[in-house]
């Protein structure tokens, strides 16, 4: 399940979310969006990240059912290539949660970078305090802004 690290970029929900609602970070979470949009970038994330991204939209109380059902389909059409948990990528997944005292959704993003040899654009400053410093995650904000 290695990738290319290269070109291929995690995405978790507290980046998707900045594609919907305008926040800290929005730009550079746009900012990938555009490099995947344009293919310099290939996004990936685990088969619940859509799941995330809407729940959040949805207690953001910015969003009704129609613009909810609008942001299911505009996640579904840019067809980020989306992994269930199985095999090696659950055993990392739940050694992760354990090992860094993390959520085992959260798990799952970093496991995936660290399966795939890609690099997780996360804006959770609490995951990343967690995580200390791990290779494989970096803060949106670090994501290089072309001009």
């Amino acid at each position: 399940m290695e990738g290319d690290p290269l070109s291929e970029i995690v995405v978790d929900a507290s980046i998707v979310v900045k594609w919907f609602v305008e926040e800290e970070w929005s730009r550079e979470a746009r900012m990938l969006k555009d490099d995947y949009a344009a293919g310099e970038v290939d996004l990936i994330a685990p088969a619940l990240m859509p799941f995330e991204v809407l729940n959040a939209l949805r207690y953001s109380s910015a969003f009704g059912g129609e613009e909810l059902i609008q942001v299911a389909h505009i996640l579904d059409d840019l067809q980020i290539t989306l992994y269930g948990l199985e095999g090696d990528y659950a055993e990392e997944t739940v050694m992760l949660a354990l090992g860094k005292g993390i959520t085992v959704y959260d798990a799952s993003y970093v496991a995936l970078a660290e399966i795939r040899k890609a690099l997780l654009y996360t804006a959770d400053e609490k995951l990343l305090r967690k995580l200390g410093g791990m290779n494989r995650v970096a803060h949106i904000r670090d994501y290089p802004i072309r001009r």
